[in-house]
């Protein structure tokens, strides 16, 4: 605190200009979904397009390649590598094959032996932090930074976002290391590290903001969950690596003459693991040895082969390449980075395949050959890389705030007025890519405007789509759909549908009021059960029962469309009730009963198929409380009976009339105040 000075007025102003210019550029370059342009998040998803493009566009070329077989020392056999590689012309191949094919033995012009070195890591920084977390330890960018502040937060790392590589001179290294000792995972790399003494770390690069992210404490693998202890476990494993010794390799290079063609056979073998002891994932696998051959000899060819091959499409590009192009063309900061690859994956412009690669959807590769169609430029990473200079040119004093802004914003003005003058091209390419919804789906209800058909599309989430209005409504997830006798809603005169869930609820549904609530009291995505129109036959003022047995908040109301299977459901939860099976009309009356204060409701069956006592045909009473219809509902209700004529009594009455009243207060006086009653 003795030593505060004043805060560097270029370096904040170039922050303003940024975050400025970062709002105002994306503000105008957005449609009101989530289809935007962004300067650092659209050249991240180009890099995948160009890459997903690459894959298309590739056509396998067909190659051949020369390979003998050589018996050396008796009954080892060494394959050789050809010193031309290969060719693309067969014909070629085969005269380079018979140059050769009388050859019987081949001799060893060369024999060398190099030692190698793995070079140790650097200071850990944050996008070497995302890059590991997403290629070795199978977690998102955005996961793995989020795991890395909550440890930071518990005391066991120091603070996770960082771009320096470079230790400060004052930083307690071996202290930091002393506190690792006690470790069962690698407290004994640690121990043979300090007894042999510490290597000089690596000299990375500073840039002033945090130290490299280093563990601050022990901890046990028990006290973290798995992905907080695959992080915390390869930031000290990364710590410890960068203090060690270099990985050490011996190269062996063997180089043969067969004729007039050359080739070669080459072995490595690990030396000093040096810190992939404790890093051991870098450990480099194990080379078939070599032999050492003195020069000059000769030994026999058991085989000449003439292989063909096929050159193979790259494949998509994996988070941790994404990160490395973002980091190498400055799209982004150790903070934003994770941010922008979430984005597109919540954006769906990319899904995450297999190996964490990164694959354009077909939204995300329509929106880039929009941009590339009307302005390359968008999609560069240059445009992020320039405005990044000009910015770099106010924190060093040597440009003007106001002028960088200005100049910076007229560019994307003008830019902006040729994307939209243009964006018909972009509107074609989506026309191309895209079935349009006037043309999918099949007619099936009529539009409460134009009165025209509109068509039903399915999918995860069903709609109606009228092609005249240009409008869609959604409508309810996981069921069925049918007309109800052509009726119409008497609010917007859209024909009404009728639902059946998988779980065999079903209930009336008005798609213009399903998606536009018309009182106050409605909330969105509910059906005609919940409907509180005081007059419309189907909505809940006529055709509730009585309060639900299984929630609290529901209302058992009747389902006019579901007969001759009758179905009383609740319209909250998922309890259903069959009744009256075969009758020929049910309606529920405005009557309530005397003892429960349940709606009554009336029956009536054909002759041939009554199932009323005595062979009646009509009958009306309490399904609950009258014994000539109990028996005609469904079983499973009137093992709750007790219960349900308990809530009818205390706290639900007939739909859902007089919610809180108790039995001694009066009832509501019209079905309005009753319905006042229960919604508020």
């Amino acid at each position: 605190m003795d030593n505060l000075i004043e805060p560097n007025e270029n370096e904040a102003k170039s922050v303003d200009a940024r975050q400025e210019l970062d709002l105002r550029i994306v503000r105008q370059f957005r449609l009101e979904s989530d289809l935007i342009w962004s300067p650092c998040q659209t050249p991240t998803l180009g890099f995948c397009v160009s890459r997903h493009d690459a894959i298309q566009s590739f056509s396998p070329e067909p190659f051949w390649v020369l390979q003998p077989i050589l018996e050396v020392n008796g009954s080892r056999r060494l394959t050789l590598e050809w010193e031309r590689i290969r060719s693309f012309d067969q014909e070629v191949a085969l005269v380079f094959q018979n140059l050769i094919r009388d050859e019987k033995r081949a001799r060893v012009l060369s024999c060398s032996k190099n030692e190698k070195v793995k070079q140790r890591p650097q200071a850990l920084n944050t996008v070497e932090l995302m890059r590991v977390a997403s290629s070795c330890l199978g977690m998102s960018p955005h996961h793995a930074m989020q795991i890395a502040e909550r440890l930071y937060t518990q005391g066991y790392i120091s603070y996770p976002r960082t771009e320096t590589t470079s230790y400060p001179k004052n930083f307690d290294l071996i202290g930091t290391l002393k506190r690792q000792q006690s470790s069962n995972h690698w407290g004994a790399e640690v121990t043979a590290l300090l007894a042999a003494g510490i290597c000089r770390p690596r000299k990375g690069q500073d840039v002033g903001d945090h130290p490299p992210i280093t563990p601050m404490k022990p901890v046990s693998i028990d006290a973290l969950d798995s992905d907080s202890w695959k992080i915390y476990d390869y930031i000290v494993r990364h710590f410890i690596g960068s203090l060690s010794y270099d990985c050490k390799l011996m190269s062996t290079n063997i180089i043969f003459a067969i004729g007039s063609e050359r080739f070669s056979c080459s072995g490595k073998t690990v030396v000093d693991p040096g810190y992939t002891a404790v890093m051991t994932w870098k450990l480099p696998k194990d080379e078939e040895s070599v032999p050492i051959l003195a020069v000059g000899t000769t030994f026999e060819i058991k085989e000449l082969k003439l292989l063909e091959r096929q050159t193979s499409a790259p494949d998509y590009l994996t988070e941790s390449e994404v990160i490395t192009l973002m980091e190498h063309h400055g799209i982004g900061t150790d903070a934003s980075i994770p941010v922008h690859i979430n984005n597109l994956e919540q954006r769906n412009y990319a899904t995450v395949g297999s190996g964490r690669r990164m694959i354009p959807t077909p939204l995300g590769i329509a929106l880039v050959h929009g941009y590339q169609k009307i302005d390359p430029d968008l999609v560069l990473p240059t445009m992020r890389s320039a405005v990044e200079e000009q910015l770099t040119l106010i924190a060093k004093g040597k440009a003007q705030f106001e002028d960088v802004l200005h100049h910076t914003l007229e560019i994307f003005r003008l830019k902006l007025l040729y994307f939209v003058k243009n964006i018909f091209s972009m509107d074609q390419l989506f026309e191309d890519t895209f079935t349009s919804l006037s043309e999918a789906g099949k007619n099936f209800s009529r539009c409460g405007k134009c009165r025209r058909f509109m068509k039903l599309v399915g999918g995860k989430v069903a709609r109606l789509h009228c092609s005249r209005c240009d409008d869609t409504y959604s409508l309810p997830r996981n069921g069925s759909f049918k007309l109800y006798s052509e009726l119409k809603c008497p609010l917007d005169d859209f024909e009404l549908l009728t639902f059946t869930s998988h779980k065999g609820k079903s209930f009336l549904v008005c798609p213009y009021c399903f998606n536009y609530p018309p009182f106050k009291d409605m909330t969105k995505s509910v059906g005609c059960n919940a409907c509180t129109h005081p007059s419309c036959p189907q909505s809940l003022n006529n055709n509730g029962i009585c309060g639900c047995t299984d929630c609290d908040s529901g209302v058992l109301v009747f389902d006019p469309s579901s007969g001759p299977k009758w179905k009383l459901s609740c319209n909250k939860c998922d309890l259903v009730l069959n009744l009256f099976n075969e009758a020929f009309k049910v309606l529920v009356l405005d009557d309530n009963c005397e003892e429960c204060d349940s709606q009554l409701v009336s029956v009536e069956y054909k002759s041939d198929k009554t199932k009323l006592p005595n062979a009646e045909v009509k009958s009306k009473g309490c399904i609950f409380c009258s014994e000539h219809l109990q028996n005609l509902v469904e079983r499973g209700y009137q093992m709750n009976r007790g219960r349900g004529r308990g809530r009818g009594r205390g706290s639900y009455r007939g739909r859902g009339r007089g919610r809180d009243q108790g039995r001694g207060k009066s009832k509501p006086k019209d079905k309005m105040a009753a319905l006042a009653a229960y919604f508020v």
